[in-house]
């Protein structure tokens, strides 16, 4: 090996200790010690050295932690040794103080101290490392035999790649959760897509370890903990303590509550203390466990068939209320979807009056054999979603109603269908009033148009009145048919008013100015939400461009050149079983599609709207400042009869929306010239917090690219936005660093750029 390989080898191994450990500085310990430009460097040396020598090739690098390609033949078996055990259930104190007795018996001249901790509501897994590298990750399935799900964990971010240790062997046990807001986004997808949802965060982390595919878990919000240890060969813990401070030093995430017990009373107390807090933590908790703290007893006092003596899981008593379901009903949403939800005899439950629960879809309720008339049990799920959590079938009574979902929409007796992969029943009737309601009151909203005083109640009022039959019949609203607008209900006269209609109509002139972003998400188009068309208006200049934009359409081509590129690959798993003939063909196409990525990638980075990747794979690599799925979107709906006729009439309306105009009011704030990307749960509204970034000079944009700054994430990490920034270097910040930044001295102004004829660059959103 010459001198040189040597000397690059050791480069590559220095880079990749360091981009961990300042990894590890800005997820687990919040206080980098770099700026953004100087990890920047690091990771692009590192990317370029792997790239010039494959001979470098390693999988725990960082620029390697992403999914890979889907599972063929399932998830193989992994057997534990030892057996990745279940706790005994302690479900009183009298419980715990027979475990304390127990205990002393055992040890007479042992005075025990104990541990308590949280039992997180996940999915338990083990981490096998050899020599310091993660060698495999497992469910515990039986406790004997579980599943290898080794791609997939490695792209929760929270789980280290390598230890810095030279134990030979060290096996580390924990959870696999998805946090409550992580687990709320998940499900607001999936209903939005009309697919089966998750039915309770832990149902959410259990399923995304079980996708073949490590590239669709890598896009959901999972996170770990880790709380106990399995085989161990040249390490060793004598106290709780000390495992938990070993895991800190090696970077390891643990449980972020713990308490130190001198005796079974203050057990007692932690406990206590800890059901008093168990809503306040970003994922649910289901109960406590109580360790012994002294680890080198453990062997001592041994196990039975299915438990450690040494530990035991306190369960709390369920949060949840029994009541009656009144009545099933069915609401229509904005773009269609029928929903049923249960009308219940109103209860209390964890602080608040509940009324209304959410049965999802058909399938849910013959799932669960809900019936009108039944008595069920009510939970929040994730703690904050009403739901039945099962049937008390015991006191059914003999009048109770299956329910059948409607064969006609029951707002206004349209058809109903349901569409390809979808669970939900759509209402295709395009003039349903119910959704005419939803887009009225979408199109109202605050990061919409922001027409004060039209809420859902007005919306209806106007639907039910025959003032609007499209969501533009806002802009010839007259003052008059507004002030005797009539609000009420079941024969009670509420008129709307002359005020109110004034506040209306003003708001309604106001909307005609508002910037083309606002617009295009009033416009309800599915796939376009508000911080992506922020994206779109950021390459456009104006509404009217949008029906003929080439920009979209090449975004659209780009990505199919990508896919057809991927399909032909001679080199792909999928065909290298081809002939040579099969594979000149394949190589020839191939070479077609690379060319078109290349024409159309360069082309929208000329116009601002990509960036190309630094690697020189082939195909080349661009990520595009509109997403593939809206750049879709938008050309289906300006081509559809819809689509054709919003523009029709917001021409006809003399409406042409417009690109917002860059600020220079905050040109020289503290964040100026920051691209920033928010993730996760955070103590103010996301709107707000955009807000405050926006007004120091920033941007915020909604996916990680290589422009971006910085990442602010919230409590609930993980996801595919976290995985990018680490995967590409970005720098993730909390919220006090964000605060440290918004209260530095403004960033130097930066030198003025060349003149050049393009397109403007991706605007921020929100």
């Amino acid at each position: 090996m010459s001198a040189v390989t040597d000397s690059i080898r050791q480069r590559a191994s220095f880079l990749r200790g360091e981009i961990a450990r300042h990894d590890r500085l800005y997820y687990v310990e919040a206080r980098p010690e770099i700026g953004d430009a100087d990890y920047d460097c690091l990771y692009r040396e590192l990317e370029t050295l792997e790239r010039q020598h494959p001979e470098l090739d390693d999988p725990d690098s960082p620029t390697r932690r992403v999914g890979g390609a889907p599972l063929e033949n399932g998830f193989a078996p992994v057997r534990h040794d030892p057996p990745m055990m279940s706790l005994d259930k302690a479900h009183s104190k009298t419980e715990l103080l027979d475990f304390d007795f127990f205990i002393r018996r055992q040890f007479p001249d042992f005075a025990p101290t104990y541990v308590v901790e949280p039992k997180v509501d996940g999915v338990a897994f083990s981490l096998l490392y050899r020599n310091g590298r993660l060698e495999r990750a497992a469910t515990r399935g039986n406790g004997e035999v579980g599943d290898d799900i080794t791609a997939n964990v490695r792209t929760i971010r929270s789980i280290p790649l390598t230890l810095p240790t030279a134990a030979a062997v060290v096996e580390l046990r924990g959870e696999v959760f998805m946090p409550r807001q992580g687990f709320l986004d998940l499900i607001a997808r999936q209903e939005a897509e009309g697919v089966e949802i998750f039915m309770n965060p832990r149902n959410a982390a259990a399923g995304s370890l079980k996708q073949l595919d490590s590239r669709v878990t890598a896009t959901r919000p999972l996170d770990s903990m880790i709380y106990a240890t399995g085989a161990l060969e040249g390490v060793d813990f004598p106290t709780h303590q000390a495992f938990v401070d070993t895991l800190h030093a090696w970077g390891v995430k643990t449980l972020p509550w713990r308490r130190m017990c001198a005796d079974i009373p203050e057990v007692f107390a932690a406990i206590d203390a800890l059901e008093q807090q168990r809503h306040a933590f970003p994922f649910e908790i289901d109960g406590a466990v109580i360790k012994l703290a002294d680890r080198t007893r453990y062997d001592a006092l041994g196990a039975t068939a299915r438990s450690p003596r040494w530990a035991r899981a306190y369960k709390y008593a369920p949060e949840r209320t029994e009541t009656v379901v009144t009545a099933i009903t069915v609401q229509v949403g904005r773009t269609g979807v029928l929903t049923p939800v249960a009308e219940l005899e109103p209860v209390l439950l964890a602080g608040s009056q509940i009324s209304r629960a959410t049965l999802h879809n058909a399938d849910e309720i013959a799932r669960k054999d809900i019936r009108i008339g039944d008595a069920v049990w009510i939970v929040k799920a994730g703690d904050v979603i009403p739901a039945i959590e099962a049937v008390l079938t015991e006191k059914r009574p003999r009048a109770a109603t299956p329910f059948v979902m409607p064969d006609a929409c029951p707002a206004c007796n349209g058809p109903v269908v349901r569409l390809a992969d979808e669970v939900a029943l759509r209402c295709a009737n395009p003039a349903c009033p119910a959704q005419l309601v939803c887009r009225l009151d979408h199109m109202a909203g605050r990061d919409a148009l922001d027409i004060e005083r039209m809420g859902g109640v007005v919306a209806d009022a106007l639907v039910r009145r025959g003032l609007v039959a499209t969501p533009f019949d806002l802009f010839r609203l007259k003052r008059d048919d507004l002030a005797v607008l009539d609000l009420g209900e079941a024969g009670k006269s509420r008129l709307f008013g002359p005020k109110n209609a004034e506040r209306v109509l003003t708001a309604i002139e106001a909307a005609r100015m508002l910037p083309l972003h606002r617009w295009l998400f009033a416009l309800g188009i599915p796939q376009i939400g508000a911080t992506v068309a922020e994206a779109v208006a950021a390459c456009h200049a104006r509404f009217s461009d949008l029906a003929a934009s080439q920009l979209l359409r090449d975004v659209v081509g780009l990505y199919d050149a990508l896919a057809e590129a991927q399909q032909s690959n001679p080199r792909g798993a999928a065909n290298r079983k081809r002939d040579d003939a099969g594979r000149t063909e394949l190589q020839h196409r191939f070479d077609a599609a690379c060319a078109r990525v290349e024409n159309l990638g360069e082309s929208l980075v000329a116009a601002g709207a990509a960036r190309r990747a630094a690697d020189a794979s082939r195909p080349a690599k661009y990520t595009t400042t509109v997403k593939e799925e809206a750049a879709r979107a938008l050309v289906v709906f300006f081509e559809s009869e819809a689509g054709r006729a919003a523009a029709a009439t917001l021409a006809a309306l003399g409406i042409d929306p417009v690109r917002a105009a860059a600020s220079a009011s905050a040109s020289d704030g503290p964040l100026a010239g920051a691209t920033v990307v928010i993730t996760g749960t955070l103590s103010a509204p996301r709107q707000t917090i955009a807000n405050r970034i926006k007004a120091a000079g920033g941007r915020v944009t909604d996916a990680v690219t290589s422009a971006t700054t910085f990442l602010l994430a919230g409590y609930s990490l993980g996801g595919a936005k976290h995985n990018q920034a680490l995967a590409l270097g970005i720098p993730i910040l909390s919220e006090s660093d964000l605060e440290a930044r918004l209260l530095a001295a403004p960033a130097p102004a930066p030198a003025p750029a060349p003149a050049v004829a393009t397109a403007p660059r991706q605007g921020e959103l929100f």
